[in-house]
């Protein structure tokens, strides 16, 4: 098998602490050979393959690990956000428009519009992406959207339990044992993960937790959107039922924050979402300083974060969640992967998958320092120069 050399690295970020300085895994002047899909070797500049590529002193990062997105869809949620930003509040309701929109379009167009969004963040220097259902919100759509989901990664994720769909209007305790039942049988083979929305205007603590029962039980890894609107129940939740992720935490009690560091549950913070929302931003700062394992996710979605920039979110992250810039490229590439449950992504060190983003930038730090502009230079995801 050909082997491949990204050399001439100026600054590399491994995320491994035994290969370099710091918490990230520093090494100046390094290069990095791959195998295939796989690194081989990481050490100095100039090691040997069969194909060379020159970064030309460029800093080099893992590939983005985006934990959190809804990238099947249909349909334009734009009025809804312009209305929002003239001072209309957020609400969970408008995803039936979406709900909607997804359910018109034939599972062809559902796939080439995927497509775009995941090319789009591919170029961002998204390498590994999570996707959820939740636009189809019965059995026939919610496996649809699965099918096409599966298409781009095996990390999906069945949301059946987004809101509670038109048809189901007053009983969200039958939709509950409808998404329990028919519905996660449909989405079983496409599915890795189960999820809710634990939220005022979606479900409560007794639904979701029958959800996440009902997805557990059929041998599904867990994960929940909780407390993204205001205080509540679900951090607790996601904690006492050993999800891999709790998903927003805008809103944490210094109790939520003591569970959360007490277990291996990731909080995962979605910081275009708040930005699009007008909600506060999380203090990530209590959460690190507590001890928690952290996560940086887009949440791309058409109605509340429709971004596929992990750099914006690393902005906002830094900006106005009090993370540093290391912490917030740490939680994007490596702490996602741990809210994914993935040891081989987020991590440049021999063995792991050979996803490297160059920038067009010395340091990571850039990120910060010019928000905004576009320092992907070049992505090579899974030993492919993209």
């Amino acid at each position: 098998m050909t082997t491949t050399v990204l050399d001439r690295i100026g600054l590399l970020v491994t995320n491994d602490i035994a290969a370099g300085a710091g918490p990230l895994g520093l090494v100046r002047n390094a290069s990095v050979v791959f195998e295939g899909d796989r690194i081989v070797s990481v050490a100095g500049a100039g090691q040997i393959a069969d194909r060379r590529i020159d970064a030309d002193g460029a800093c080099v990062i893992p590939g983005f690990v985006d934990s959190h997105t809804h990238l099947v869809f249909a349909g334009d949620r734009g009025d809804e956000f312009a209305a929002r930003m003239a001072g209309r509040p957020y609400e969970a309701g408008g995803i039936r428009v979406s709900v909607a929109a997804t359910r018109g379009a034939t599972e062809a167009e559902l796939l080439s519009l995927a497509d775009g969004r995941r090319a789009e963040a591919r170029r961002a220097g998204i390498t590994t992406v999570e996707i959820k259902s939740g636009y189809g919100l019965d059995a026939h759509h919610e496996a649809r959207c699965l099918r096409v989901a599966r298409s781009f990664t095996g990390d999906t994720t069945f949301l059946g339990a987004h809101v509670v769909p038109a048809e189901f209007e007053g009983r969200t305790d039958d939709y509950v044992h409808h998404v329990c039942t028919d519905m996660l049988s449909a989405a079983l083979p496409y599915a890795r993960w189960i999820d809710a929305f634990c939220e005022v205007g979606a479900f409560d603590e007794h639904q979701s937790r029958a959800v996440l029962a009902a997805g557990r039980a059929a041998g599904l890894g867990l994960r929940l959107h909780a407390n993204q609107l205001g205080h509540g129940p679900g951090v607790q939740l996601a904690v006492e039922m050993g999800c891999a992720s709790a998903d927003h935490c805008t809103y944490l009690s210094d109790d939520d924050i003591a569970a959360l560091a007490g277990s291996d549950t990731v909080a995962t913070f979605l910081p275009a979402t708040d930005f699009s929302t007008r909600q506060p931003y999380p203090d990530a700062r209590r959460v690190i300083d507590a001890g928690a394992t952290v996560a940086l996710a887009t949440n791309c979605n058409p109605g509340s974060s429709y971004t596929t920039s992990m750099s914006f979110c690393i902005a906002l992250a830094v900006r106005d969640m009090r993370m540093t810039p290391e912490e917030a490229l740490s939680a994007a590439t490596v702490g996602g992967a741990s809210a994914l449950r993935r040891g081989d992504v987020g991590r440049i060190a021999p063995g792991c998958r050979a996803d490297l983003v160059v920038l067009e930038a010395p340091s990571y730090t850039h990120f910060v320092y010019r928000p905004g502009v576009p320092l992907i230079r070049s992505v090579i995801e899974a030993g492919s120069l993209t």
